[in-house]
């Protein structure tokens, strides 16, 4: 049985500097590797490696200028995420595919405990139902009762860093992305990130890190990619 969740195939990704006279970069070169279910690949490297461009591509929010990525999808079986379109990639990401980038973009005025929720709004779960959910999950990671309600925009840098992690976990998606999962984070909270990638590992789900940070994640994931 073939337990393959993902296959990035020679993918590369060129960018065009417009305001630089049109000259292109390409940070992203013939990059391959694939990933098991249930397993934690970690992509490490020197700034400009392209890590976080791998991962956009993947998640589609960067268009993959060269190769495939083939994903082992319920919704539609095995779909190349470099040439699917909009709407398949978008349940995708609702249904299947989670991300976690480095800074957390909220709307002003939405509560901590609504953006920790979101995904399980997106989904249809009953707002009584996902707001159980979301309350265990904020009190799971730190926050304190009192700013559940609050706006995250007024949260200190690693609050609003384990309020995206939450958001991003909470759905249990099957293939979830994390940009410097434990940036910001002190060393009790990263224990609790790595607490969590082992739990959702367990529960069914796919993990791609991207990290400076060898020592926090390096034990907790099953195979490494350095990038030049």
């Amino acid at each position: 049985m073939n337990t393959t969740l993902l296959e990035v195939e020679d993918v590369t990704k060129t960018f065009i500097l417009h305001l630089i006279d049109g000259r292109s970069i390409t940070p992203v070169q013939a990059v391959s590797f694939r990933v098991a279910i249930q397993d934690h690949l970690l992509i490490y490297g020197r700034s400009g490696s392209g890590k976080t461009s791998i991962l956009k591509c993947i998640y589609r929010s960067y268009l993959a200028s060269g190769g495939q990525i083939w994903f082992s999808s319920e919704c539609y079986g095995r779909i190349d995420l470099v040439t699917a379109n909009e709407s398949s990639v978008l349940r995708l990401r609702e249904r299947e595919m989670g991300y976690c980038s480095q800074f957390l973009r909220v709307l002003p005025r939405v509560s901590a405990l609504d953006v920790i929720c979101e995904p399980l709004y997106r989904q249809g779960v009953a707002r009584e139902v996902a707001q159980e959910q979301g309350r265990q999950w904020l009190s799971d990671l730190g926050i304190r009762p009192h700013l559940w309600q609050a706006s995250p925009v007024t949260f200190s840098g690693g609050e609003q860093q384990r309020i995206n992690l939450g958001r991003a976990f909470i759905a249990a998606p099957r293939l979830l992305l994390l940009d410097e999962p434990t940036a910001s984070l002190d060393g009790a909270t990263k224990e609790i990130v790595v607490r969590m990638i082992r739990a959702a590992q367990a529960n069914g789900t796919t993990v791609i890190s991207v990290s400076h940070d060898l020592a926090a994640l390096g034990p907790c994931a099953n195979y490494q990619l350095a990038l030049a």
